[in-house]
């Protein structure tokens, strides 16, 4: 019997789970919420990873760039493009969570909410200020978003100057991204329980108004995933590689097709780095390097996302939130996917620390944890996607790209 669960893929026994929890909770009704501690406890065991999975991962990240002087032509260019598409991924999000506002008039006064997290209310030179941790463990044990990854990115450059005696402390850091991330695939063998409990739990209390309302972000997750890949990845190809674009998405298909049914770039990596090579021409040192860093730091539907869940959450329990808490969720979206490893459901651990920056109260994790799988679907092909056009952009500014690759590959 367990065997036979476990052959089921991850994401089937989602899915499954998030239509068994609707139908439970719209039959069971307000009493579906006795079995709302199942999903309480899933989204315990996600916050508990928080902290350690992003420490190891944004160290691991920059330490994997293994050598300053990389960050020149190749490297420079990746990660100048990595943070731009990754800006303009998570104002994308912002600006449809704005226009279509999918959580605004939900009536969630039936939902008994815990601590309300303090809205940000400093100005910018006391944001500056509180970048810098006055003590790392304290800054860990309180969960500070931005001074965490300040130190963190410290300790990746760190052990990029040290050289060779910084390899031992990079690999200790490699290991504990590795161990996390499989901490995490244990977390997430949770999920269909906790979806179960939480479908059953919204459907039941709030009825079908809140159900319409995760349906349309979801769809708004797929719009601007699909503005993301059509929109800017198009535009890298054409205007700045000067590449045709069909033969970009042609090229990749394969590995898009892998990363949706997946949810994991990580998974997806063999694949992108041979589409990448043989479809796309892109040498064999710039796919290996660009894709390679891209899988770690590059998660630009991830970005999307957590702008659009932030704003979600917002309107769901009417938080207001001014041009200040806006920009600091674009910033800390975009650092926040690139703490997120390359695995499935790991946006729903990096929304604690952005809902938790501008007073988002967390029960908005449990609105969104059933149907996250089927948006991270999405969201991991708009992350692979992006790690291509990124590998392809550089290989044509640096020279590293054979044309006729393509070309030869699009005839086949």
């Amino acid at each position: 019997m367990l065997a036979t669960w476990f052959k089921i893929p991850l994401w089937q026994r989602v899915v499954a789970a998030l239509v068994l929890g609707v139908v439970a909770g719209i039959f069971w009704g307000p009493d579906a919420e006795s079995i709302k501690w199942i999903g309480d406890f899933f989204i315990k065991s996600i916050k508990m990873l928080v902290v350690p999975l992003i420490f190891f991962s944004l160290v691991s990240g920059v330490a994997a760039i293994g050598d300053l002087r990389k960050l020149g032509a190749v490297g420079g260019r990746a990660l100048l493009l990595f943070v731009v598409t990754g800006q303009i991924s998570v104002w994308l999000g912002l600006l449809l969570g704005t226009f279509f506002a999918p959580g605004a008039g939900l009536d969630v006064d039936a939902i008994e909410r815990g601590a309300t997290p303090q809205p940000n209310e400093t100005n910018a030179v006391d944001m500056i200020l509180s970048m810098i941790p006055e003590s790392p463990v304290q800054v860990m044990a309180d969960v500070q978003v931005l001074p965490l990854i300040v130190f963190a990115l410290l300790i990746g450059v760190g052990i990029l100057m040290a050289g060779e005696e910084g390899t031992p402390a990079q690999k200790i850091f490699d290991s504990g991204s590795v161990i996390m991330q499989k901490v995490t695939m244990v977390v997430m063998e949770l999920t269909p329980f906790g979806v179960f409990a939480l479908m059953a739990w919204v459907a039941g209390t709030l009825g079908q108004d809140a159900l319409f309302a995760l349906a349309k972000l979801v769809g708004l997750n797929y719009l601007g995933c699909l503005l993301i890949i059509f929109g800017i990845y198009s535009a890298m190809i054409h205007f700045l590689a000067k590449l045709p674009v069909h033969d970009f998405f042609r090229g990749i298909i394969d590995a898009m097709a892998v990363s949706y049914s997946t949810a994991s770039s990580n998974a997806t990596l063999p694949v992108t780095l041979r589409c990448a090579e043989r479809n796309l021409g892109v040498s064999n040192s710039v796919a290996s390097f660009v894709i390679s860093l891209g899988a770690t730091i590059n998660m630009n539907g991830t970005a999307m996302y957590l702008g659009l869940a932030t704003l979600f959450g917002a309107q769901v329990f009417g938080v207001d939130l001014s041009w200040g808490d806006y920009f600091l969720i674009s910033v800390l979206a975009t650092l926040g996917a690139v703490g997120a490893a390359g695995i499935p459901g790991a946006g729903l651990i990096m929304m604690a620390l952005v809902f938790g920056a501008v007073g988002v109260p967390l029960e908005t994790i449990a609105f969104v944890a059933g149907v996250d799988r089927i948006m991270d679907m999405m969201r991991t092909t708009t992350n692979v996607s992006g790690d291509a056009a990124v590998a392809t952009a550089v290989a044509v500014m640096t020279g590293e790209i054979d044309r006729e690759e393509m070309i030869s590959a699009d005839d086949v």
